[in-house]
């Protein structure tokens, strides 16, 4: 594996791991888990002290403290709290979240209001230390939710580990800005609702985990779960979601140290490999200024950072592919951009891999033609498929969600793109997103019926 995974909710510190602890890491290195966060849940009778000596010895170790609901009985002082704040302190322990900390209505191994009351605590103190919380939710999430809106966890962030609610209690975590973190549970033959749970949650606020010793993926059930079973997760995960294992690893990770405050700034991505494809991103400068596209969030597309700097020239780009690009199934040129902005780019980098064999498509607003002041189509017969972003109906739609500086001449100006392209282009396809209200079939009858090209609809507020 090419990407490096992160476990971001294991328990090192469990007496299960005592015997071959050293070697438990080393395998999680070598089966390609480069980070593991372990998560140190306060006792009376120990406090801490294992887990910060497991992150002192390891440097692919960080770790949470939290005071878990089981224990929230325990609490009688202020102590707790101000030991993680005096260990948190120390840039040797590598403290990098609060938690795991939450409700447990299941169990109930402490009353419904100690455990409120420790976990508000606990919130509060993630605030004061501007450190993002691992949430522990089992049968208690209205009230979960409740205090972490009503003390301001959106300030801090987090993560719900080992998400099992259901897709209504996804979409308000997901609102809160929380990441939702997934276990092996996924590789279960019979866990049909946690594989639906993750069809529901973009991947850029997902995260993958352990939960060592518990929960092991299969074929490890039954046995003491570790890090370096991490990757059946991923597999299941990248199945579910129609993605390679190395997408999962990129984008995870990416995740977690966005989320964490792991470091390493993200490399920005001239050539970005998706699933079987390679993606050249060669502007980020665009036509419109569509009310949903993803870059006013975030210029992350699946793990990968699209900001440029400046743009790149032929070398540059040819530089970033890399020696074999026949080996992907196509070479796609979509950015956060307009690739046909840069039409002679396009065209000089388009014919060098076709010529080396490669299939070439480009995701484009169909708006080149008015951009340059003449049919651009022509130009474009290195070209084996062609994606267009049609996104409407008809032009008053289109001008309201695309805001268009080209006003009524866009949207004719698309159909037209549309219409030539056939006679250049062996594959055509109009796309449009799924927004909100947006009469897809409308959309549907002018591309397959009126058109005669493909019609593909794409996932609102979900990109690559």
């Amino acid at each position: 594996m090419k990407e490096f995974l992160t476990d971001t909710h294991a328990h090192l510190d469990d007496p299960r791991f005592d015997e071959d602890r050293a070697d438990v890491i080393k395998r999680a290195l070598d089966a390609g888990v480069g980070t593991i966060i372990t998560v140190g849940c306060w006792s009376r009778a120990k406090g801490f002290s294992t887990v910060t000596d497991i992150v002192k010895g390891n440097p692919s170790v960080h770790c949470a403290l939290g005071i878990h609901p089981h224990d929230a009985k325990d609490v009688a002082d202020d102590g707790p709290y101000e030991l993680i704040k005096r260990l948190a302190s120390d840039p040797g322990n590598r403290v990098v979240a609060i938690g795991e900390t939450g409700l447990d209505y299941h169990y109930d191994n402490s009353p419904r209001d100690v455990q409120r009351t420790v976990f508000t605590r606990q919130v509060r103190l993630a605030r004061e230390l501007n450190l993002p919380l691992i949430i522990h939710s089992r049968e208690a999430d209205v009230d979960t939710l409740e205090i972490l809106k009503s003390e301001g966890a959106h300030e801090t962030g987090g993560v719900f580990h080992y998400f099992s609610g259901d897709s209504g209690m996804a979409k308000e975590v997901l609102e809160m800005g929380f990441y939702l973190s997934f276990t092996g549970v996924v590789t279960y033959p019979k866990a049909e609702s946690a594989r639906e749970a993750i069809k529901s949650v973009p991947i850029e606020r997902m995260l993958i985990e352990t939960d060592c010793p518990y929960l092991p993926p299969v074929p490890h059930r039954g046995k003491r779960n570790e890090p370096a079973f991490l990757p059946l997760t991923a597999e299941g995960i990248a199945g579910v979601k129609g993605l390679s294992v190395e997408d999962v690893a990129r984008i995870t990770t990416r995740n977690a140290k966005d989320l964490f405050g792991l470091g390493g700034r993200a490399e920005i991505r001239i050539a970005y490999p998706i699933r079987n494809s390679l993606y050249l991103n060669v502007t980020n400068r665009c036509t419109n200024y569509c009310t949903f596209c993803a870059k006013f969030k975030s210029y992350t597309v699946k793990g990968h950072y699209l900001r440029l700097k400046e743009e790149p020239n032929f070398q540059q780009v040819i530089s970033a592919i890399g020696p074999d690009p026949e080996k992907y199934g196509e070479v796609v040129f979509c950015g956060f951009g307009e690739p046909l902005i840069r039409l002679d780019l396009v065209k000089q980098v388009g014919m060098h891999l076709k010529r080396r064999g490669c299939r070439i498509r480009i995701d484009t607003d169909g708006l080149a033609n008015l951009v340059h002041r003449r049919n651009v189509l022509p130009e474009l017969m290195f070209v084996d498929c062609v994606s267009v972003s049609l996104n409407a109906p008809d032009s008053e739609t289109y001008q309201r969600l695309i805001k268009t500086p080209f006003g009524d001449e866009a949207y004719p100006a698309i159909l037209y793109f549309l219409k030539e392209a056939k006679k250049h282009i062996p594959k055509v396809i109009a796309t449009v997103v799924a927004v909100p209200g947006l009469d897809i079939e409308a959309c549907r009858k002018i591309a397959e019926e009126d058109i005669g090209v493909g019609f593909r609809v794409r996932e609102y507020n979900a990109v690559g």
